[in-house]
């Protein structure tokens, strides 16, 4: 099974993909974890991925997708992955699609996680992390709806949304059985 996970930052998409992971035995990538792997193994898309982050630039799509490239060429992600990450602009989508077409796949689905902003606020704000504050967080979440939500239309009808509002145990019922597992 090959997915994307999309929802505005605070939906649980990291905490969602680590029990999909499991539960569909396919590996949970996401570009956070690439750009650390990448760096900390010195590799050449770490280093210059690295020049961005400490510049404090965005990492360009083109290396951000030559990184999800060789991760999805990896043995374990053969008969499937969870995206966290990426795509997160419409080009990046077909780019996607585009590294997927040359191993004759494509996505199964796009699970979208709809939650509130309040909540997403309120969650945020909960972890006590030093750079979440309201203002930071509402500012992340315009972001999301500007260069990240258009997808929802682009993927059209392999949306898969799932209601990321109650428990953590809820949420992930609802996205297995929303797979029909």
């Amino acid at each position: 099974m090959r997915l994307v996970l999309l929802g505005p930052p605070g939906a649980g998409k990291g905490t969602q993909a680590v029990i999909l992971s499991e539960k569909l035995g396919i590996p949970h990538i996401s570009t956070g974890d690439l750009f650390r792997a990448n760096i900390g193994e010195g590799t050449p898309l770490g280093v210059e991925a690295k020049q961005y982050i400490d510049a404090g630039k965005l990492v360009p799509t083109d290396v951000t997708a030559r990184m999800v490239q060789a991760r999805l060429a990896e043995p374990d992600a053969a008969e499937g992955f969870l995206l966290d990450g990426f795509p997160r602009t419409v080009e990046q989508a077909d780019i996607l699609a585009a590294l997927l077409a040359e191993s004759g796949h494509s996505l199964d689905g796009v699970i979208n996680y709809v939650v509130s902003e309040d909540v997403v606020v309120e969650r945020m704000l909960s972890r006590g992390r030093a750079d979440d504050n309201e203002e930071t967080i509402r500012t992340r979440l315009g972001v999301y709806r500007d260069e990240t939500a258009p997808l929802i239309s682009y993927y059209g009808d392999r949306i898969i949304n799932i209601e990321a509002e109650g428990s953590v145990e809820d949420i992930s019922a609802r996205t297995l059985a929303a797979l029909g597992r």
